[in-house]
């Protein structure tokens, strides 16, 4: 009965995860397909979104297909896994909290935003986002490296970060470091939202209308990086319910992928895909091989 109870959930897991996979590939062929996408920022940064919550889906689906088979691997390739996952769990939030602050500096700044927000700054923006997502790698990794024997590296175990924990304290380090990035970037979303709610307030006509539509932009960029920064307790919780019961600790761990990682992955698509009329035109343009022309009309 648990093997079919598991089953029934990796099988759903697995349909979600190439759903999700098919429909970034065509909201990233989109982006490429218009020089007024990779020009934008808010595009720009759109897009690292949805190629991070690519390779993350796809690693983390293969390593759960592993774990379920409880196939090994050498400890060395399990750190080179590790190494990607832990810096694009991070890259995502981070780039939601930028993509906050683009639409903050658009309305409360309309005049500076060209030069705030140009093709430049966005490289420099995306090379401070991998930097600040690989802080908690290197931290984790160089205590690991410190404690770990040589002959760690070449057993072969079934991957998981529990591999890399040799002492209590490390989950404690962990955590703390999530929680100042979750109160960081809780933070910057808070601002941004109650400085555009007072430009939203003062605004009058179609300019009343476009901040509202940025709030609610925001919003929703709060309510996707809330659930990716859940993401990052759940390991302490885990950890916590791992010395209770392993079936518990098993069952949260599955609740916990489909609720906090891909869930919140497939927000981005709806929050720009979807809802902004330049990409969702384009899109649509390209999803039905060129009958729908309104795009060109805007872009040309």
């Amino acid at each position: 009965m648990i093997t079919i109870h598991y089953n029934i959930i990796l099988s759903i897991t697995i349909v979600l995860v190439v759903l999700f996979l098919c429909i970034n590939f065509m909201l990233i062929i989109t982006f490429c397909m218009k020089d007024f996408f990779y020009t934008t920022m808010r595009y720009i940064l759109f897009a690292v979104t949805l190629l991070s919550d690519c390779l993350f889906l796809l690693m983390t689906d293969i390593l759960l297909i592993l774990s379920y088979f409880h196939f090994t691997i050498r400890m060395w390739v399990c750190v080179t896994l590790y190494i990607v996952l832990s810096v694009y769990t991070f890259v995502t939030p981070i780039t939601l909290t930028a993509m906050s602050l683009e639409r903050f500096v658009a309305i409360c700044m309309p005049l500076r935003h060209s030069e705030l927000c140009s093709m430049r700054s966005s490289l420099h923006c995306i090379l401070i986002v991998h930097g600040l997502s690989s802080v908690p790698c290197v931290v984790f990794l160089s205590i690991f490296f410190a404690s770990a024997t040589r002959n760690v590296y070449t057993q072969g175990k079934v991957c998981s970060v529990e591999m890399f924990v040799f002492h209590s304290w490390q989950s404690h380090l962990r955590s703390a470091i999530s929680l100042f990035y979750f109160l960081v970037m809780c933070s910057i979303i808070v601002f941004s939202y109650i400085r555009i709610m007072k430009v939203a307030k003062a605004a009058s006509g179609e300019n009343k209308k476009s901040t509202w539509k940025g709030l609610r932009t925001v919003i929703l960029h709060a309510v996707q990086l809330l659930l990716c920064l859940i993401q990052l307790w759940c390991p302490f919780i885990e950890a916590a319910v791992l010395q209770i019961n392993l079936m518990l600790f098993i069952n949260i761990r599955y609740f916990n992928y489909i609720t906090f990682i891909l869930l919140p992955r497939c927000l981005s698509p709806l929050i720009y895909g979807l809802r902004d009329d330049f990409f969702f035109n384009a899109l649509k343009y390209y999803a039905l091989c060129g009958f729908y022309k309104k795009p060109l009309e805007i872009f040309d």
